[in-house]
């Protein structure tokens, strides 16, 4: 996944998700497609007060407001690393130097949770102020936008996925 759009939305989600199931978010996305403006960065980064009061009244969407003040920081940071990036895409897969990480994992549990590069990643996002982006948060992240197939290798879809185009 190279759309920086894509990739916001996916943080977003892959934040609001920390301490809960994922299939929480997943049954929430369309609301937080609505609620977020169909995930705008620069449109979630002036949510203001009275914006912030109506996602915390909004039952379709996880409504803790560390996870909605979150979302906003992290909006107004990704726009900047896009302004010295040329895009959030360009930033972040730097880190696996453009190409995705593939495991070889023959059982699920052998499947890690966070690795050296998501605590790479975590550690200089946190550095920058985002919030919400622990190294397990962003190694899932990294997961769910392609930056790493970690399908074990008898999933009927390990081979496609090596050959994925993830734009």
């Amino acid at each position: 996944m190279h759309d920086d759009r894509k990739l916001f939305k996916m943080l977003i989600l892959e934040g609001a998700q920390a301490g809960l199931s994922w299939i929480t978010v997943l049954k929430k996305r369309e609301a937080y497609r609505e609620a977020f403006d169909g995930f705008d960065t620069t449109k979630v980064a002036l949510y203001d007060d009275a914006k912030i009061a109506k996602l915390l009244a909004n039952e379709g969407i996880i409504r803790n407001r560390l996870k909605i003040n979150a979302a906003i920081v992290n909006a107004k940071l990704f726009l900047e690393i896009q302004r010295q990036h040329g895009s959030f895409d360009q930033f972040i897969w730097g880190y696996v130097n453009y190409k995705p990480i593939v495991g070889h994992w023959e059982k699920f549990e052998d499947m890690p949770i966070t690795t050296p590069i998501s605590d790479q990643i975590s550690k200089g996002l946190k550095k920058m102020g985002f919030k919400f982006v622990g190294s397990t948060i962003i190694y899932s992240f990294m997961q769910a936008v392609g930056m790493v197939n970690d399908h074990l290798k008898s999933c009927c879809v390990y081979e496609d996925v090596l050959h994925a185009d993830l734009g």
